[in-house]
């Protein structure tokens, strides 16, 4: 009958609708993002860590770059928010770390602070690593940045080096123009921006291991 005609054919774009529309929809915005979703690259050749005693490199490594300065207490906020927004987030993508540049007398504080991010996730990717006053300046000097240092020798910034200890962000921000770095006192700052800047540089590393896989099967 025409009826049952027309309500299988209704029934069969409502199926339509709800299943395949929205991975159509999820292609498309997925290939966007490998297709156009790059960050610009800012600094090159930013120095490694080369404190005495330190193990922490940045070389191979993506990570997310901080100065907490030596009023730790007072920066809690601010690793907790990294933490909660960004960390738990991530943590679990290989190669991906966590880099705290602290000066030296900070480590009983740093210890404290580690002792209440375990609470809240598995902190195995937070590596502290502690410097004089002139190494630190000279590691932030060598991000080339608009940013400074407070009295403390910390700034609630945080960046992302690449692998090649290359310094991303955004040359082209709505609000900023040239954005370094990501403001861990603004959960908009976090949610709004660093995580999909995070998002794209994870996002681009895939693709070039999927690209070099590709071809090696040739």
């Amino acid at each position: 009958m025409l009826w049952v005609k027309i309500y299988g054919m209704k029934k069969i774009l409502v199926l339509l609708a709800l299943f395949v529309l929205p991975i159509v929809i999820y292609l498309f915005f997925a290939s966007g993002v490998t297709n156009f979703g790059k960050l610009a690259t800012l600094t090159e050749n930013v120095p490694e860590i080369d404190f005495a005693g330190s193990t922490v490199s940045l070389e191979g490594k993506i990570t997310v770059l901080g100065f907490l300065g030596k009023d730790v207490e007072n920066k809690k906020g601010n690793a907790f928010n990294l933490n909660q927004k960004i960390y738990k987030r991530f943590y679990e993508f290989k190669d991906f770390q966590f880099v705290m540049v602290m000066p030296k007398g900070t480590e009983q504080d740093v210890e404290e602070l580690k002792g209440e991010l375990e609470q809240l996730a598995d902190v195995g990717k937070w590596n502290f690593v502690f410097g004089s006053e002139d190494e630190i300046n000279g590691l932030f000097r060598g991000l080339g940045t608009n940013l400074s240092l407070d009295g403390n020798l910390g700034t609630p910034y945080v960046f992302i080096i690449d692998k090649s200890r290359v310094l991303r962000g955004r040359d082209d921000d709505k609000d900023e123009g040239l954005k370094y770095g990501f403001d861990t006192s603004s959960v908009a700052d976090l949610n709004n921006k660093m995580e999909d800047d995070v998002k794209i540089i994870l996002a681009e590393y895939r693709m070039a291991l999927k690209k070099n896989s590709a071809e090696r099967s040739k």
